[in-house]
C-alpha cells in the first residue's frame, strides 16, 4: 500500500511540475538525410521532398546551390557572417541547419524570430515581403544545407551546372516585370 501511495504521489508531483514548466516553444527537428533521391529540371529533392543539393566529385555544384550562395551573400551575410558561419549579430547557420527542419527554416525567414531575455536580445526581421529573399528561399536553404553538412566548403563554389530554363522562368514569374 505504501508503494502505491508513493507512486501516486510521485505521479502527481511530476504532473504539477510538467504543467508549471514554461512552454519551450517549437522544437527543431533534424533536417534529415540530404541525399538527393529525385530531381525536377535541375532542382534536387531528398527522400522527404525537401530541396537539397547535389555536388559532383569534382566539386561542381547544382545551379540552385550556386544561386543560394549568391543570394545568401547578397542578403544574409551582413548579419549571419561569411558563408553563414555566424557573427556577433546572428548565429552560425552552418550549425543551426544541422537540426533545423526545412519548414522551420521557412517560418523563421518569412516571419522573423525574436529571442529576448536578460542575457541577450536576438531579433531577426521577417523577409516575407522581400522578393530578393523569397524568390530564392529554396536556393538559400540548399546552399546552407550543403554548408551545414560539410559538402560545400567556404567561399564561392568552384563550378556549377548551367542555369535551367525553369529557373529563369520561375525567377521572372516571382520577381515580376
Amino acid at each position: 500500500m505504501r508503494k502505491l501511495l508513493l507512486a501516486v504521489l510521485a505521479l502527481g508531483v511530476a504532473s504539477i511540475s510538467a504543467s508549471a514548466a514554461p512552454d519551450p516553444g517549437p522544437v527543431a527537428q533534424a533536417a534529415g538525410d540530404p541525399k538527393a533521391v529525385s530531381s525536377d529540371n535541375g532542382k534536387y529533392f531528398d527522400a522527404d521532398g525537401n530541396p537539397t543539393y547535389k555536388i559532383a566529385p569534382n566539386d561542381r555544384v547544382d545551379w540552385y546551390t550556386f544561386s543560394g550562395y549568391r543570394r545568401f551573400n547578397g542578403s544574409c551575410e551582413v548579419c549571419h557572417g561569411f558563408d553563414g558561419s555566424g557573427s556577433s549579430f546572428a548565429p552560425d547557420l552552418t550549425q543551426s541547419l544541422k537540426t533545423l527542419a526545412y519548414t522551420d527554416f521557412q517560418k523563421v525567414v518569412v516571419n522573423g524570430k525574436q529571442d529576448v531575455n536578460t542575457a541577450q536580445s536576438l531579433v531577426m526581421p521577417g523577409f516575407g515581403d522581400n522578393k530578393n529573399v523569397m524568390c530564392y528561399l529554396d536556393d538559400i536553404y540548399v546552399y546552407l544545407r550543403a554548408r551545414a553538412d560539410g559538402a560545400q566548403g567556404s567561399g564561392r563554389p568552384a563550378s556549377h551546372e548551367d542555369k535551367p530554363k525553369t529557373a529563369t522562368q520561375n525567377e521572372n514569374d516571382c520577381m515580376g516585370p
